[in-house]
């Protein structure tokens, strides 16, 4: 990383994904002279902890985003949809951790590990994946670059920590009210979380049988790792579970070539960013409270496919905060600054939504 130091901000700071990556910033000792906090107008002023001292939210304004190198955004896709192109404008590049710019043909989706150089050719804007997708392609990248990926089908099972702070005390007050012999109360979610599984992550849209969930995770895992529907045929089934924090996976992936399980373990145990897990005789495998707090994603059961040749099964658990959000965000801004990428290119003040 250069010398330089930057002005950095960080929109939805009170968030629970913007609260992860305050902390990730500290952590990581990201180069920033200064970090910048947005929030919406109810929580400005809040102070924030942040390297030993506070620092004060401020709303979003014309006047407030000025004199910023770049953003770490996670505040939902309207307040994205506006303000992202007005902070390029302003002369800041974004990371954007919304859905809204995701699929936008001009703004690279990118994971550190995966495919670093899809952020050389930005305009701007860099769009930060789904934490769904996120674990899946860090395990999928150095399979699908050793063997080529034929087909792909993914079952999730996601922690309520990825719809926000009111699903986690959601949880634990419907846990408290069950236990209490109470009904509880549904709000997060359209039915009761606690004790409970339900099959639907995000919304289901006219005519489709597939959530928005489920379109993201397969749409963006095919914009990662450079494929067509065509040549990468997805499907994804995501299910919430009432775990705090640590989206699990289960994934069958089908190989152009042969890939045993111990040339998988092989080739995912020198990856970076993956830890591999995999003594399941041992009771030794991916568990959702052994990646809470962790950045790298963990994987095992790696196993053969007994209906299909060149098809594997594997087990993928990601902290949904962090490596799923907050800590590629910084990765990437990371890799901006090493690459000398945090500008913003002539004509990018012509972005629009």
């Amino acid at each position: 990383m250069n010398d330089r130091r930057f002005t950095v901000g960080v929109v939805g700071a009170t968030g629970a994904v913007g609260s992860t990556i305050l902390e990730v910033l500290a952590e990581r000792e990201f180069p920033a002279a200064e970090v910048v906090p947005f929030s919406s107008e109810r929580s400005a002023g809040t102070k924030l902890g942040f390297r030993g001292g506070e620092i004060e939210c401020r709303p979003l304004s014309a006047d407030s985003i000025g004199g910023l190198d770049l953003v770490l955004s996670s505040a939902g896709g309207a307040v994205s949809s506006e303000w992202a192109p007005r902070f390029v404008e302003a002369g800041a590049v974004v990371v954007d951790n919304t859905s809204y710019w995701r699929m936008h043909e001009d703004v690279p989706l990118v994971v550190s590990e995966v495919n670093p150089d899809a952020a050389e050719g930005h305009n701007g804007l860099i769009a930060n994946p789904n934490c769904t997708t996120m674990a899946l392609v860090v395990a999928l990248g150095p399979i699908h670059r050793a063997a080529g990926i034929e087909r792909l089908v993914v079952s999730t099972y996601q922690s309520v920590s990825g719809t926000g702070r009111r699903a986690i005390e959601e949880l634990n007050r419907q846990s408290r009210a069950v236990l209490a012999g109470e009904r509880p109360e549904v709000e997060a979610f359209p039915h009761r979380i606690a004790f409970n599984v339900i099959p639907q992550v995000e919304t289901f849209k006219d005519g489709d049988d597939y959530t928005t969930e489920e379109r993201k995770v397969m749409r963006e895992t095919r914009k990662i790792l450079g494929a067509t529907e065509e040549e990468m045929p997805i499907s994804a089934t995501c299910a919430r579970v009432p775990v705090v924090t640590g989206h699990s996976e289960s994934i069958n992936v089908q190989t152009r070539e042969p890939l045993s399980p111990d040339e998988c373990r092989a080739l995912l145990s020198a990856a970076p960013g993956l830890i591999v897990v995999d003594s399941p005789s041992e009771g030794r495998y991916p568990l959702a409270i052994d990646a809470a707090g962790r950045d790298e994603v963990l994987v095992g059961r790696i196993r053969r496919d007994p209906s299909h040749e060149n098809s594997l099964n594997l087990w993928v658990v990601g902290d949904n905060l962090r490596k799923g959000a907050a800590t590629n965000a910084v990765q990437v801004a990371e890799l901006l600054a090493d690459r000398d990428l945090i500008r913003v290119p002539a004509g990018a003040a012509s972005f629009s939504a």
